[in-house]
């Protein structure tokens, strides 16, 4: 039986609460909500949403990457925006960073994120 493997790495911020920044089991990752927290610093970063959600994505990324995955085998995301008129402007950051790769995904609208955030991103991927 697999078990879970916490996955971390200093190329994303450490987890703000008590959880981890994925877990790895069953031949899967699972990203904890990634939002546009500097690795660096803890702080997040202010400026266009554009710049939130490439942030997000970066700490994803280095989180998939730590458990020893990848962009390219996310089957699954769930989006968090506090308001949906930024759909339009997330989803040009997002499909940089998906390219072709366009894993399943559903986007809802909430009344706050973490630490004042606008975007958050969720994530299940395949491991190696």
């Amino acid at each position: 039986m697999d078990e879970n493997r916490p996955v971390t790495t200093d190329r994303a911020p450490r987890a703000i609460g008590p959880y981890s920044q994925a877990i790895a089991s069953g031949g899967f990752v699972f990203v904890s909500g990634q939002v546009a927290l500097d690795p660096g610093s803890g702080q997040l970063v202010r400026g266009p949403l554009e710049e939130e959600v490439a942030r997000a994505l970066e700490n994803m990324k280095a989180v998939l990457e730590a458990a020893g995955s990848g962009l390219e085998r996310v089957v699954k995301t769930t989006v968090f925006l506090t308001d949906l008129k930024d759909f339009e402007a997330m989803n040009v950051i997002y499909a940089r960073y998906f390219g072709t790769a366009r894993p399943a995904r559903a986007t809802v609208q909430v009344v706050a994120l973490p630490r004042g955030a606008r975007f958050e991103v969720d994530a299940v991927a395949r491991l190696a």
